[in-house]
C-alpha cells in the first residue's frame, strides 16, 4: 500500500459532490479534535499507570497512544509523503496491532513489557505525527484514509478508557482516574418499560448512502422479519439484582448456554464484572472509584452468556441485529450518553437507542451477503475476525458521540464483558 492515492475499498467520506475544500477544513478540524481528545482522556496517568497490562484482552494506555499514532504514520505519512523518515526505529514493530501486511509486531500479551519508550517520549511521537500529517489533510486524495483514521483512533479512545478501567480495578486500592462521573453526562431518567413494535416484513440493513462506516457494515442488502418488540430502554443494575437473588447464576442452570453454564462454574462468576458485596451492598468500581450500585442504572460490563441467560430469566429473549437495526434507523445516533470530553464515563439511563451501553444481540458476526474486504493493509481490519463473535448495536458512555451510525458492527467473543456491554430485550410477536 504504497500508492500516492488513497487504497480502493476504503469507504468515501462523504457526498460525492461535495466541495473538497470544504471537505478538507472538517476533517482537518475533526482530526485535530481527535487527537487532542486522546491526550486528555490518559492526561491524568503517570508512567507506570500507562505502562501496566492487567490482561490479554487489554492493552496498555501508552500503547493505544502510541498505536493510534503508528496508523498515521504507516498508512499516511509513509505512503503518501516522499522521503518521510519513520519517528523512531523498530516502533513500527512495537506498535502494529494485527496488520499482518505490516510484517512482524510483538505479541499482544508482551505489550505490557514496554517500560520504555516512556510515556513523555510517546507524547512527543503524537506531537511530532500530528504536525507532520497537516500537510495531508487538505488533500482530497487522502479525505477517505484520513476518515477511517479518525473512526480508527476514535475506537481506541473508548479501548483506552475500558483498559485502564480493568488495569485499575485490579489494584486492591481502587484509585480513581476522575474524581467523579463525566460532568458531560445527564442525569438519569427513570424511564418506564415500553415496547417498540415492529411489523416486520423485508427491512433494509447495512449502510448505505453518504457518509464514512467501516467495510464490514455493508454491502446493504435485504433481510425478512419477523413481527418483533424490543424494549425502549436498557435493563436495569436493580432487574439484574432480581436475577442475581433469585439464583440466577447458580439454581437455574437450564438458563443457560452449555458453553456459558461452563464458562460461570469455571471462573465462579456471581455478579457483573467490577460489582462487589460490601456491608453497605452492593458496589461497582468506575473510573471515579468504587460507587453503590444504583438500581435505576443501566447495568453494565456483562458477558453475552450472561444477557442471553439473563434473557432467558426475564421470559423474552435478545435482539437480531437485523431487528435492532430495523428500530435503530429511526434512533439518533448522537443521542443519549455518549463521551463529549475527558472524565470518568458511567450508563445513566434513559430511552435512548444510542449511548450507555453497547447492546448484544443474538446475531453471529458474520459478512454480510456479497462483502469482500478491501485489498491491502486496511483490508485485515474487520473481516478477518468474523468467527466466533457476536455482533452489538448503539453505542456506549465510552464512545465519543458522533462515532456510532444504525449500521454499525462491535463485535466481541461470548465470554467478554470488559467493555460497556448491557442489554436491551426483545420479544415475538
Amino acid at each position: 500500500m504504497r500508492a500516492h492515492a488513497c487504497p480502493p475499498g476504503v469507504p468515501p467520506l462523504s457526498r460525492p459532490h461535495a466541495d473538497p475544500a470544504d471537505e478538507g477544513a472538517v476533517l482537518a478540524d475533526r482530526f485535530r479534535r481527535t487527537r487532542q481528545m486522546t491526550e486528555a482522556l490518559a492526561a491524568p496517568l503517570s508512567d507506570a499507570d500507562a505502562t501496566i497490562q492487567s490482561m490479554p484482552d487489554a492493552s496498555p494506555a501508552k500503547w493505544h497512544l502510541a498505536h493510534t499514532t503508528w496508523f498515521w504514520e504507516t498508512f499516511l505519512l509513509r505512503d503518501h509523503v516522499p522521503g518521510y523518515r519513520p519517528f523512531a526505529e523498530g516502533w513500527a514493530f512495537l506498535f502494529n496491532s494485527y496488520y499482518e501486511a505490516e510484517g512482524a509486531r510483538l505479541a499482544r500479551a508482551d505489550r505490557g513489557l514496554l517500560s520504555r519508550p516512556s510515556l513523555d517520549e510517546v507524547l512527543d511521537y503524537r506531537h511530532h505525527v500530528s504536525a507532520a500529517m497537516e500537510p495531508l489533510l487538505g488533500d482530497p486524495r487522502c479525505h477517505a484514509l484520513v476518515a477511517l483514521g479518525i473512526a480508527h483512533e476514535e475506537q481506541h479512545q473508548e479501548l483506552l478508557l475500558t483498559d485502564i478501567q480493568h488495569a485499575l480495578f485490579r489494584n486492591p486500592l481502587g484509585p480513581a482516574l476522575w474524581a467523579d462521573v463525566s460532568p458531560c453526562a445527564p442525569q438519569a431518567d427513570a424511564a418506564e418499560a415500553e415496547w417498540l413494535s415492529h411489523p416486520g416484513g423485508t427491512v433494509r440493513v447495512g449502510h448505505e448512502g453518504d457518509g464514512f462506516a467501516f467495510d464490514n457494515e455493508g454491502p446493504a442488502h435485504a433481510h425478512l422479519l419477523q413481527p418483533f418488540a424490543m424494549r425502549n430502554r436498557l435493563v436495569t443494575c436493580g432487574e439484574w439484582l432480581a436475577f442475581m437473588d433469585d439464583g440466577g447464576y447458580a439454581a437455574h442452570p437450564a438458563l443457560w448456554l452449555a458453553d456459558g453454564l461452563a464458562w460461570v462454574r469455571e471462573h465462579g462468576v456471581c455478579s457483573p464484572l467490577y460489582w462487589r458485596r460490601s456491608d453497605a451492598g452492593w458496589e461497582q468500581f468506575t473510573l471515579a472509584g468504587w460507587r453503590p450500585v444504583d438500581p435505576e442504572r443501566p447495568v453494565t460490563h456483562v458477558s453475552y452468556f450472561e444477557a442471553d441467560a439473563f434473557a432467558a430469566w426475564a421470559g423474552h429473549r435478545l435482539p437480531t441485529e437485523a431487528e435492532w437495526e430495523a428500530i435503530g434507523r429511526d434512533a439518533d445516533p448522537a443521542g443519549g450518553h455518549q463521551l463529549d470530553g475527558a472524565g470518568a464515563p458511567l450508563p445513566q439511563g434513559g430511552t435512548s437507542l444510542f449511548g450507555d451501553c453497547w447492546q448484544w444481540t443474538r446475531s453471529a458476526y458474520l459478512p454480510h451477503p456479497r462483502f469482500r474486504a478491501a485489498p491491502g493493509a486496511v483490508g485485515e481490519y474487520n473481516g478477518k475476525f468474523m468467527a466466533g463473535q457476536f455482533v452489538l448495536k448503539g453505542a456506549s458512555c465510552a464512545t465519543p458521540r458522533g462515532h456510532s451510525r444504525p449500521s454499525y458492527r462491535n463485535f466481541f467473543y461470548p465470554h467478554q464483558r470488559w467493555q460497556f456491554t448491557g442489554v436491551r430485550l426483545a420479544r415475538d410477536l
